[in-house]
């Protein structure tokens, strides 16, 4: 008999948020590749757009800034998505971090996430 995995879904990582769509954003991923729901996000200054966290970065992406609440592909070009931006309960085991991320990068990050009011358990 095959084995089935099921992949991630929409907000799979979101425990409570805000009174209607008050904790979503509609924001731009920038050309990157494809991201998962619960990635991560560092925000570029210079085009306001969003990648993958980086912590190796200068340029305002390794600042944690959100969390994507859906799959998307940005391989080929920028893509509009929808990120939870503040004030939500996140389970921490759900979160996609960047690889090679340390621990005490990842618990920098989850600082930067609170002081947004996303608190991840």
């Amino acid at each position: 008999m095959a084995i089935l995995t099921e992949g991630k879904y929409a907000a799979d990582f979101v425990v409570s948020e805000a009174a209607g769509s008050r904790s979503r954003d509609a924001i731009t991923i920038a050309q990157s590749g494809s991201l998962e729901p619960g990635a991560v996000l560092g925000k570029v200054t210079a085009t306001d757009k969003f990648v993958a966290l980086d912590p190796a970065a200068a340029t305002g992406e390794e600042v944690a800034a959100g969390l994507l609440r859906s799959p998307v592909d940005a391989t080929a070009a920028d893509i509009s998505a929808v990120a939870i931006l503040r004030d939500a309960e996140v389970n921490g085991a759900e979160l996609v971090w960047p690889d090679g991320i340390t621990a005490e990068q990842q618990a920098t990050a989850i600082i930067e996430l609170a002081a947004l009011g996303i608190i991840v358990r």
